[in-house]
Formats: C-alpha cells, sequence, structure tokens
C-alpha cells in the first residue's frame, strides 16, 4: 500500500537544499509525494523540478495564482487521486512547515516515521459509521508529527 503526501510549498527557496532532500526522498520508496508549488515568487518551482529530476515518487503541481492552503490541498489531492490508487493522502501546509528548519529535517522525520504514517487508518471514523469522502478523509501529517499519532481527533 502506497500513502500519497501532498507539500504545499511559497516562497520556500531558502528551506531547500536539493541534494538533502534527493537523499531522503529517495529512501521514501512507499510514498509518493506531491510538491504544490502555491505561485511562488522565488525559485522554490525551480528548485521543486530539480528534485522532480533525480526522484521516481515526485510529481509537482504547479499553481498559477496564489490559493488558499485548503484550495492547494484539494489540487494536489485531485491530482494524486487521478495519477496513483493511493489508500491515504496527508498533507502539510506552508506554515507547518516553517517548524522545521528546513525541507529535509521535515523529510528526515517523515522517513523516521514511515512505518507509523503509513498505518494511519481512520477506524474512529468507521467506528461511529462515518464515511469520509477523500477530501474529509485528508490528514495533516505535521500535526501527527507533532502530537506522536494519526487518530484523527
Amino acid at each position: 500500500m502506497k500513502l500519497g503526501i501532498i507539500i504545499i510549498c511559497h516562497n520556500n527557496e531558502s528551506e531547500i537544499d536539493i541534494d538533502h532532500c534527493v537523499q531522503l526522498l529517495h529512501k521514501l520508496t512507499d510514498f509518493k509525494i506531491c510538491l504544490v508549488n502555491n505561485n511562488s515568487q522565488d525559485r522554490t518551482f525551480e528548485m521543486l523540478n530539480e528534485i522532480k529530476e533525480r526522484c521516481d515518487n515526485i510529481s509537482i503541481v504547479d499553481m498559477k495564482k496564489y490559493k488558499s492552503g485548503n484550495s492547494s490541498i484539494k489540487a494536489g489531492a485531485r491530482f494524486m487521486l487521478s495519477q496513483y490508487n493511493l489508500q491515504h493522502i496527508g498533507f502539510i501546509e506552508t506554515e507547518k512547515i516553517n517548524q522545521y528548519q528546513n525541507l529535509s529535517d521535515l523529510f528526515k522525520d517523515i522517513k523516521q516515521h514511515k512505518v507509523d504514517i503509513s498505518n494511519y487508518n481512520q477506524r474512529p471514523y468507521n467506528s461511529k459509521g462515518i464515511k469520509l469522502t477523500m477530501f474529509q478523509s485528508l490528514f495533516c501529517v505535521i500535526d501527527y508529527l507533532i502530537k506522536g499519532n494519526l487518530e484523527p481527533q
């Protein structure tokens, strides 16, 4: 089972170490990563493309106009649903990336917790008889990494 992770980027040029990101992303073979460039005005898009060229599990959605976090997440989710057969899709917003020193630290944390993230499930919702749409079932990966669990609150 593969898990999708959408990462929203907006003017993150200073936080991207291309070589280190590529090194870490090569180790996340169980994940499909969609990098959504939310109309960055710096070199973020070019840097994301360079990462994509070097990693098989990366795709990019380029937003031509700046959109809200939810709109960017939905754009990434629509893309991933159309391209891959994924059971779960998590997301990481730009504001939450800033809780890390750089994108490489974030990827390192995801790699360290990849088994737990891959085991994400929605049993609490299912036990209540709630059937979520794909967009409602998106989960915030950073909230898990900070709180230490993936159980929906």
